[in-house]
């Protein structure tokens, strides 16, 4: 399974996807003022109560975001190494390791609504943000990041698999990165390439019609929630 929409019931489903757009920015927003042990716990409860209400597994989140980990966990551990005795300390790497931690937080916000939103509602609500051409530009670009990255993230595993059924996994480390990242980048590029040529041969548009979005009974609980955070947040900044 791959980070992409998955039909279902759940309430997160059932959501207008402005709504959940307007959670995920103050959310984000919030992340960013409350960085202390106690804020964060506090939006780690919130983050649990969203993936359940859009019924997606924290640990399923974790595995498929686990490309961007990684990178995560690299910035504490590089603050709190030294050169030399201790080698590393641990006050050194808190502020970072909040500061991680926090990106965590917000990513497994958007596994929920990308888990629970179609992309072409996703691209009417950044078009109904968003007037215009820059609009249309924008909720482009988002349903084609939307689409176009859990084919990224197939092919990726289709290389290593294939790396490691013919003993890749053997090679040192620094030779088996260089080999799976060039052979991905040449498979994006591909990709690419035929992604643009099948928009020319199905007349792409930028202004398509899309779904009809509107506000229910559902939707006041998310924007109460969308309003609380963003006035936690300017209380947390002032």
């Amino acid at each position: 399974m791959t980070l992409t929409y998955e039909p279902g019931g759940s309430l997160a489903h059932g959501l207008d996807p402005r709504s959940k757009l307007a959670v995920q920015v103050a959310f984000a927003t919030a992340a960013l003022v409350y960085t202390t042990p106690r804020g964060l716990a506090a939006l780690t409860g919130l983050v649990a109560g969203m993936l359940a209400a859009a019924r997606t597994s924290p640990l399923w989140a974790l595995r498929e975001l686990r490309f961007v980990l990684p990178f995560v966990v690299t910035a504490p551990l590089l603050e709190g190494a030294t050169l030399g005795s201790p080698w590393f300390v641990a006050g050194d790497a808190a502020a970072p390791a909040l500061a991680s931690y926090r990106i965590v937080l917000v990513l497994l916000v958007t596994a929920a609504f990308v888990r629970s939103t179609p992309v072409r509602d996703t691209r009417a609500a950044f078009q109904w943000l968003v007037p215009g051409r820059p609009g249309q530009f924008l909720g482009t670009g988002a349903a084609l990041v939307f689409r176009f990255l859990p084919v990224l993230q197939a092919d990726v595993g289709r290389i290593r698999d294939a790396h490691r059924s013919r003993l890749g996994d053997e090679r040192p480390l620094a030779e088996r990165i260089s080999l799976l990242s060039v052979a991905a980048i040449n498979r994006a590029f591909r990709r690419a390439d035929r992604l643009a040529l099948a928009l020319q041969a199905r007349c792409f548009a930028w202004n398509p019609t899309l779904p009809a979005l509107r506000f229910g009974r559902r939707d006041v609980p998310a924007l109460a929630l969308a309003v609380g955070l963003s006035a936690a947040a300017l209380h947390g900044a002032v």
